[in-house]
């Protein structure tokens, strides 16, 4: 829905979205497509998201039951993967019941499907191998165990997947081992298989496998380490937008915001922008080290921060916009202003930064094709 009288918004752009997903497409053609669109879409929302990929991915993932079902609503006859797993043995009806396709990555998921055995109908599921992250999934040396036991308690479809734990440096050696290990525990199976994330959709050709997942590249955000998503030809899909609501000249030593964290070295425009780490800019940038500043686009000019920022407001230099005025548009991120940027600034990552938009900031769909 349309909100015309915005204090700030999100702009989410579904050709965006469809190219993004274009480029992982051609960069893994024999693969399938499970998009990942876990907590809210990364931020950019989970309806939107699915209705604007409706027909161009195979599948979808989340992590949770609650956005199993709500992806459901969404996407009624794509397949659905809860990457997370179950939480009690209850969610396995509910996985049934929802068409949901449970991930089982520990000993008492196997458990609960065996005490489920006669009541699973059609369940699929995937099988998850720890090969070296160490965070969930079966020891490869018990696959062959685990995939019998699915079979024995009535599981229909079973496909392995593990998960990569540093494809993000293409210089880690530490994936292909990975690779390895996976390849060696599902060789003698004829399951579906999966193991690619974004950064293994980008630069590790031999994990494809028949399913990928990508995740942050779908949104324009880039999975590898020191590059940036238009440098991996991703378009940003999020175009984070504010106002200006008040703009004001202080004098020479003047300080600005909480602490005087800021002094103005000679007299300044300044213009305070209605958005805040309430709405999920993050408070913390590093100034001190980033080159060009942290900053705000006004008119397609950089206005670097100033002071500290506030829960509501952040304050910026518009010494390179001489016409802004209060009610002028700033972009806060997407075209001209990388997600993957800001983020270098904070110190953190474009994935925490987009899921961390909160629900104050309007979600606006831009998408021609629909």
């Amino acid at each position: 829905m349309k909100t015309h009288n915005w204090r700030a918004r999100a702009r989410i752009d579904g050709r965006a979205l469809r190219h993004n997903l274009a480029v992982a497409r051609r960069l893994a053609p024999a693969s399938r497509v499970m998009a990942v669109v876990k907590s809210n879409a990364y931020g950019h929302g989970m309806a939107e998201v699915c209705r604007a990929l409706g027909g161009q991915a195979e599948a979808f993932a989340v992590a949770t039951l609650q956005e199993g079902i709500d992806c459901r609503a969404a996407a009624p006859s794509v397949p659905v993967t809860l990457l997370s797993g179950l939480q009690r043995p209850a969610d396995l009806q509910d996985c049934r019941r929802h068409r949901l396709d449970p991930v089982l990555h520990h000993e008492e998921h196997l458990r609960w499907v065996e005490q489920h055995r006669g009541a699973l109908g059609s369940l699929s599921a995937w099988l998850k191998i720890d090969t070296g992250m160490n965070r969930l999934g079966i020891a490869p040396a018990r696959v062959a165990d685990a995939v019998d036991r699915l079979r024995r308690s009535g599981v229909g479809d079973i496909r392995l997947m593990s998960h990569l734990a540093n494809a993000d440096d293409v210089s880690d050696r530490r994936t292909a081992t990975q690779l390895r290990r996976f390849k060696r525990a599902t060789a003698a199976f004829k399951s579906a298989r999966s193991l690619a994330n974004s950064a293994a959709v980008m630069k590790w050709p031999r994990t494809h496998f028949d399913w990928v997942r990508p995740g942050i590249m779908l949104y324009g955000g880039a999975p590898l380490l020191g590059v940036r998503g238009p440098e991996l030809d991703l378009s940003p899909v999020m175009q984070l937008e504010a106002k200006l609501i008040s703009v004001k000249t202080v004098r020479k030593g003047e300080a600005i915001g909480y602490g005087g964290a800021f002094t103005a070295p000679g007299p300044m425009r300044i213009g305070v922008v209605g958005f805040g780490y309430g709405d999920g800019y993050p408070r913390i940038v590093d100034r001190a080290s980033a080159a060009p500043p942290p900053a705000v686009l006004i008119g397609g000019a950089r206005a670097p921060l100033v002071g500290r920022v506030s829960m509501d407001m952040l304050s910026v230099d518009l010494s390179a916009c001489e016409d802004a005025a209060i009610g002028r548009k700033v972009t806060l991120w997407g075209d001209g202003l990388s997600v993957d940027e800001v983020a270098d600034w904070a110190g953190t990552i474009s994935y925490e930064l987009l899921c961390k938009i909160s629900e104050r900031v309007a979600r606006e769909p831009v998408d021609p094709a629909q």
